[in-house]
C-alpha cells in the first residue's frame, strides 16, 4: 500500500518516468512469463498514468516548479485561483473567495493572499517561484519566510513577456470568470436579497422594505447624444420589463444635473397622470409608470441627490418615494437631511444589492448611448445618396460589416450585392470616391 501511495504522489508531482519505466518493465516481465493476467494490470495502470498526464498540461520546462496566481477584485472581495505546476505540467487548481473586510490596496490584497495560500503546509508542497500579478507588500520579507519553510530558495516574480505571462493571464481570466460567478450566484440568493432588503429599511430608514428600487443614471459623450435609463429591481431581482431609456430633449450640454432633473420629472410626472386617472379611463394593463418605487436611487454623490430631493418635492412626492444616491469612487450612500454618508457595511448584502443595480443603470445608460451615437454616425456618412433609403442604409452596412467597409468599398464589391440596384451602387462608390472638381 505504501509503494501505491508512492507511486502516485510521483505521477501527481510531476515525477512519472521512473514510475512508468519501472511498471513497462514489470509488464514485459509479465508477458514473457505468459502471466497475462499481470500484464494487462500493469498494462491498465499505464494506460490510466497516461491519461492523466495528457490532462496535466504541458506549460513550462520539465525543471520548473510554479505557483501561478490570478486574482481579480472589486470594492469588496476578490476571486483567487491558483494553477499548480510541478515539473513542467499543470498537475492541481484551486481557489477561493476573499472578503475584504478593510481597505487594502492591489499590493496588500497579493501579500494576504500568499500569507493565506502557505501559513500551512501544501500537499503538493512550496514551489520555486510564486507568480503573482502585481509586486506584494512585503516582498523581500515573504521570499525569506517561504524560503526558511521550503529550506531553499523560493522567489516571487511578476511576469511581462513569454509563456509565464499567457499562463498567468489565464489563470487571471478564471478568477474574473470565477468573481462574476460569485457574484450572480449571490444575487440569485433568496436569503440574501431578503436580508439585503431588510438592511436597506434599517440603514436608510425607510418606512417599508423598499420591494421596487430604481436606479437612474446618465450617459453622453461631451454633451452628444445625451441619454438617461432607468432601471428596476423588485424583490431584490432585475425587473427587465420595465427598464425605460430616455432621450434628453432639452440640450442639456454637459449639465448632468439638469439632465437628470429632466428624467426624473418625465418619469414622476408619468406616474402622477396614471395614479390620479380616473379608474374608468384606464386601459386593461397598467401603464409604464404606474407603480411608484420605494426607494429612488441615482448613480452619483450629494449634488444627484439634492437634483433627487427637489425634484420629488417639486411633485408632492416627498413623503411617498424616499431617495438616496451611491457614489460610485468611495461607495459612499447619501440620503436627505444627512452631511454624510450612511454607514453602509462593506461588502453587506444591502451594499452589493446597491452596487448591482447602480451597475445595471450604468451598463443600460451605455449601451443606448452608443445605438444613437452609431445611428447618428450612419446617418451623417451615408446620409443624401441617392437611392439609399434607411432600410438600404440598414442593410447595407449589416452587409458589409460597417460604415468604414461601406466607404472602402470597391464599385464591384458593391454591385456584387444582388439586392441592391446597380445606379444606387454606383451612387454609393461616387459618393465616397468622386474626385473634387478643383483637385487635378
Amino acid at each position: 500500500y505504501s509503494n501505491l501511495v508512492n507511486d502516485f504522489l510521483q505521477v501527481m508531482d510531476g515525477e512519472s518516468d521512473a514510475v512508468v519505466s519501472r511498471l513497462e518493465g514489470q509488464m514485459s516481465e509479465s508477458a514473457r512469463s505468459q502471466d497475462f493476467e499481470r500484464a494487462a494490470k500493469f498494462r491498465d495502470q499505464l494506460e490510466a498514468i497516461k491519461l492523466a498526464l495528457e490532462r496535466q498540461q504541458m506549460v513550462g520546462e520539465r525543471d520548473e516548479d510554479l505557483d501561478i496566481i490570478g486574482i481579480a477584485e472589486d470594492e469588496f472581495e476578490a476571486a483567487v485561483q491558483i494553477f499548480y505546476v510541478r515539473k513542467g505540467r499543470v498537475v492541481g487548481r484551486k481557489g477561493f473567495i476573499v472578503d475584504k473586510v478593510e481597505d487594502v490596496t492591489s499590493s496588500g490584497l497579493a501579500a494576504l493572499v500568499v500569507e493565506r495560500l502557505y501559513d500551512d503546509a501544501p500537499i503538493l508542497g512550496l514551489p520555486k517561484i510564486v507568480v503573482l500579478p502585481i509586486e506584494p507588500d512585503r516582498k523581500e520579507l515573504l521570499e525569506q519566510w517561504l524560503t526558511q519553510t521550503k529550506s531553499t530558495k523560493v522567489e516571487i516574480r511578476v511576469p511581462h513577456r513569454g509563456d509565464k505571462r499567457e499562463l498567468h493571464e489565464l489563470v487571471t481570466l478564471n478568477a474574473k470568470q470565477e468573481l462574476n460567478r460569485h457574484r450572480l450566484r449571490r444575487a440569485a440568493d433568496h436569503t440574501a436579497r431578503s436580508r439585503a432588503l431588510s438592511e436597506l429599511q434599517d440603514l436608510l430608514g425607510l418606512p417599508e422594505a423598499p420591494l421596487r428600487i430604481e436606479c437612474y443614471d446618465m450617459a453622453h459623450l461631451q454633451g452628444t447624444d445625451y441619454v438617461g435609463s432607468m432601471v428596476v429591481l423588485e424583490d431584490g431581482l432585475p425587473l427587465k420589463r420595465d427598464y425605460r431609456r430616455f432621450k434628453i430633449k432639452s440640450g442639456q450640454g454637459n449639465d448632468d444635473y439638469a439632465a437628470m432633473r429632466e428624467v426624473l420629472t418625465r418619469r414622476l410626472s408619468a406616474y402622477i397622470k396614471e395614479r390620479d386617472q380616473p379608474v374608468n379611463e384606464r386601459g386593461e394593463r397598467p401603464g409604464k409608470f404606474s407603480y411608484a418605487p420605494q426607494l429612488l436611487l441615482v448613480d452619483g454623490g450629494k449634488g444627484q441627490l439634492s437634483v433627487a430631493e427637489q425634484v420629488v418635492r417639486e411633485l408632492g412626492l416627498e413623503h411617498e418615494i424616499p431617495v438616496a444616491s451611491l457614489a460610485k469612487k468611495l461607495e459612499e450612500v447619501f440620503i436627505p437631511g444627512r452631511s454624510e454618508p450612511v454607514e453602509v457595511p462593506r461588502g453587506s448584502d444591502a451594499l452589493f444589492m446597491l452596487q448591482v443595480i447602480r451597475d445595471e443603470a450604468h451598463r443600460f445608460a451605455n449601451r443606448f448611448h452608443r445605438e444613437l451615437r452609431g445611428k447618428r454616425m450612419t446617418k451623417s456618412e451615408l446620409d443624401g445618396i441617392s437611392g439609399l433609403g434607411p432600410a438600404r442604409t440598414k442593410k447595407l452596412v449589416a452587409a458589409l460589416g460597417g460604415v468604414k467597409e461601406v466607404k472602402k468599398a470597391t464599385r464591384e464589391q458593391l454591385s456584387d450585392l444582388k439586392w441592391l440596384p446597380k445606379s444606387t451602387a454606383d451612387a454609393v462608390y461616387e459618393h465616397f470616391h468622386s474626385t473634387p472638381n478643383n483637385e487635378t
